[in-house]
């Protein structure tokens, strides 16, 4: 059984990540909007380019898209990689760190399913 935590969201702004309530901790690192539509493609094939996220996360401005890229690169979930010189163009892999979430996108994955199959009852 998950052991409810109380800690606020307040909290985690003040707070040395070692100490936050877990749930807390990685929606720190994947709690934002289309962070886990990032890695959910890059599950789904191994390296993608900006143009490919553009593409796919219809509706994520590229400033926003840009920042989840960013954050999750300085979290060590992905890695980037130049790919041309010029102009400078780069691709994005999940790291070993960032295959790691698997389970938790395949939870959500099937909780999303149970969800549209109990609607349509």
């Amino acid at each position: 059984m998950l052991q409810y935590c109380r800690q606020s969201h307040r909290m985690a702004k003040t707070t040395s990540n070692s100490n936050l309530c877990p749930v807390v901790n990685a929606l720190s690192v994947i709690g934002e909007r289309w962070t886990l539509l990032i890695l959910r493609d890059l599950f789904a094939n191994p390296s993608r380019r900006f143009q490919d996220f553009r593409e796919s996360l219809t509706g994520c401005a590229p400033n926003t898209l840009s920042a989840r890229l960013k954050t999750l690169e300085s979290h060590g979930l992905i890695e980037r990689r130049m790919y041309e010189q010029h102009p400078p163009r780069l691709e994005y892999m999940l790291t070993e760190k960032g295959r790691k979430t698997a389970p938790v996108l395949r939870a959500l994955r099937q909780w999303g399913a149970s969800l549209r199959e109990s609607s349509d009852k």
